[in-house]
């Protein structure tokens, strides 16, 4: 696997990078050229994705609830498939918060961090 990190989708990428869209759901004013693949199956089921509703207070049991759909989603592998294809990888995300969001846990659970969350 190269190198691979989570990124705003209004963000610039770097050079070479290929751009995966880790949400169910299209951002607002972003062109389809500017991103290389939606993969919106790996992003959280809507009914996790509303529970948590970016509001800080859910973000544990979002962890908990996403991690629990990425162990039986079988998007994952094809991500993982082109996280080895490609050198340089961006998980694209449209929420406002860098830390608490899906492609912050997606990237975790690729990276086989544990949750600390109580």
């Amino acid at each position: 696997m190269g190198t691979v990190r989570i990124l705003r989708v209004y963000d610039e990428p770097e050079a070479g990078e290929y751009r995966v869209l880790v949400d169910r759901l299209w951002p607002r004013g972003i062109k389809k050229e500017a991103i290389d693949l939606w993969l919106k199956e790996v992003g959280p089921s809507n009914k996790v994705r509303n529970a948590f509703g970016h509001e800080e207070e859910h973000f544990p049991k979002f962890v908990r609830d996403y991690r629990a759909e990425l162990a039986d989603n079988s998007a994952v592998d094809q991500l993982r498939g082109i996280l080895k294809k490609h050198a340089k990888v961006a998980l694209v995300y449209g929420a406002k918060d860098h830390h608490q969001n899906q492609a912050a846990v997606l990237l975790d659970f690729l990276n086989d961090v544990p949750t600390d969350l109580p």
